[in-house]
């Protein structure tokens, strides 16, 4: 019998969208495992929290027995070792994302030469949703405008951060 193939799906999810649950979704499909890792984010300055983030990621993903949700900080490699990890899940939207990720996949190949990079490209009306549009969207004032991005747990917190935001412009 062969052991089970663990895929790893690694981003900040500043927010989850539905266009990173239908990456999830497909690679269940493909893989045994897939860990959802949520990076800490050091270089970058996160809407949400880490917790907000591993929660909202948690709770759009519960269904699925197949997912685990975890935070991760560090390397990326020594991650996957501690893991077990046998291929890394990235999410390709357009040619940018691809550019981006084909050099990030040479990179990981050259620190972690026995996982594979497998690209998914999500369903067609995912394809134009990205986190950062989202945050946007939702800070701005798009009122509703959400709802058909994110999955409503994530829509109510953008909703409660942005009449915060309102709130402390007042």
């Amino acid at each position: 019998m062969s052991e089970p193939v663990i895929a790893i799906y690694p981003g900040t999810f500043d927010p989850v969208t539905l266009g990173h649950e239908d990456i999830v979704t497909r690679a269940t499909k493909l893989f045994d495992t897939v860990i959802v890792a949520v990076a800490v984010a050091h270089h970058k300055k996160t809407l949400f929290s880490l917790d907000d983030r591993l929660s909202m990621a948690r709770e759009v993903l519960k269904s699925n027995a197949k997912v685990k949700v975890m935070p991760f900080d560090g390397l990326m490699r020594d991650f996957v070792r501690e893991q077990h990890v046998k291929v890394m899940v990235r999410g390709v939207r357009i040619g940018t994302d691809f550019d981006y990720e084909f050099q990030l996949a040479g990179m990981n190949r050259q620190l972690m030469p026995d996982v594979e990079t497998v690209f998914l490209t999500p369903s067609a009306q995912y394809q134009f949703i990205s986190s950062t549009f989202v945050r946007e969207i939702a800070l701005l004032g798009g009122e509703g405008d959400g709802n058909n991005l994110v999955s409503p747990p994530v829509y109510q917190k953008l909703m409660v951060l942005k009449a915060a935001n309102v709130s402390a412009k007042k």
